[in-house]
């Protein structure tokens, strides 16, 4: 395993970092094997943005008498309630909810403490002005947290957050997919960079997102890094926008090549799928390289994908969107067959049942059509 300076928190933090939301809904002896084997292979970052207690609870369990092996980078302003997770701005129930994350955790202090998603001008007004970034300093002027973050997939505030000066890292969304130029912005201007070149030729690099990562690096916010398989549709060629597929690896790669990134979050959910991400480290140049993605403009935008994190939650009728909205891709692609249909049959509430009420899309950090989806689905699966 390698290792990386994260910023300016000065943290040697494992390139390869262990991101637990799969692991949620997960037996717990499950829970512990995938936490023992990406510690054992050297992972010590993990993310957990979950606000569902069982997952609190059994990562705690996981790390009892190691908590010191292992970075966490946990988030407040995740709650749960009803049986959902959701967002809150209201500080005393991020306090509460803060303070349930320690208990289950088993530990007196977080490591990485991230202000959790900051993705509109709105939503960066009122923390940045408000009592949640006064709770975030004060834990961190307390050495309940030891570095304070956000998490972010809006390049324009994330980078507005980095130049506050407050921040010493961010989480946020990196993939070839993502950085190409989308085709209502402005193209940049050729650069000499070795890092962008390859992206230049494709069509060019989003320029906010270009500035982020060269600013996170000379400034020392250091970056981690999510959604770099972009919900496993670069692993396909049916679904990735260039045509062609990427392995995890090359995906895990193009990622690390950002300036300013320190660690890539891998959501493993079982010993074999660290190992497979471990395969990283051990792979050549050859088995690594990406290039064959510039060969050609990509085919269609991923603005408007679902990534299945459920950040479109709360919902009104306990609809598990992400989890539908994985099911309906499938059947866009293959067709409905009888056992993606058993499968769909068993989700406790179905894509009938949603009342169009809109919350979901406003919650939605990828402009995703969700009601429309839910129509879609409903008449292919028939509930």
């Amino acid at each position: 395993m390698k290792y990386r300076t994260l910023g300016r928190t000065g943290f040697q933090v494992s390139e390869i970092g262990l991101g637990g939301e799969y692991l949620e809904g997960k037996p717990l002896k499950q829970v512990c094997n995938t936490v023992d084997a990406a510690m054992d292979a050297g992972i010590n970052l993990l993310d957990c943005f979950m606000s569902n207690p069982d997952i609190r609870s059994d990562l705690g369990t996981a790390l009892k008498g190691k908590r010191d092996k292992m970075y966490i980078q946990g988030h407040f302003r995740s709650i749960w309630k009803n049986g959902q997770y959701g967002r809150t701005m209201d500080v005393k129930v991020v306090q509460a909810f803060f303070e349930d994350l320690l208990r289950r955790m088993q530990t007196d202090y977080i490591d990485l403490g991230m202000i959790h998603m900051i993705d509109n001008a709105q939503e960066y007004e009122e923390i940045f002005s408000g009592p949640i970034l006064e709770y975030a300093l004060e834990l961190k002027q307390k050495g309940l947290i030891r570095a304070l973050g956000v998490s972010c997939h809006n390049p324009v505030q994330a980078l507005r957050a980095a130049k506050t000066g407050l921040i010493d890292l961010m989480l946020f969304s990196v993939n070839p997919a993502y950085d190409v130029l989308n085709e209502n912005a402005e193209r940049p201007r050729k650069l000499n960079n070795r890092f962008f070149d390859s992206m230049q030729e494709l069509g060019g690099i989003n320029p906010v997102r270009e500035e982020l990562y060269r600013y996170c690096e000379m400034h020392g916010v250091g970056i981690t890094v999510m959604k770099s398989l972009a919900a496993g549709a670069l692993l396909s060629d049916k679904t990735s926008p260039f045509g062609r597929a990427m392995t995890v690896q090359q995906c895990m790669h193009y990622a690390l090549s950002r300036p300013g990134v320190a660690s890539v979050l891998v959501g493993m959910q079982s010993p074999e799928q660290v190992a497979d991400c471990l395969r990283y480290e051990t792979m050549t140049p050859e088995e690594l390289d990406y290039s064959f993605l510039f060969a050609a403009e990509p085919k269609f935008s991923m603005q408007g994908r679902c990534m299945y994190c459920n950040h479109c939650l709360p919902c009104a009728k306990h609809i598990n969107i992400a989890q539908l909205s994985k099911y309906l891709d499938m059947a866009l692609l293959d067709g409905v067959t009888p056992t993606l249909q058993g499968h769909y049959d068993t989700l406790e509430h179905h894509a009938g049942e949603c009342i169009g009420c809109g919350r979901c899309e406003t919650q939605c950090p990828f402009n995703v059509p969700i009601m429309q989806r839910m129509k879609q689905a409903a008449e292919l699966f028939g509930k």
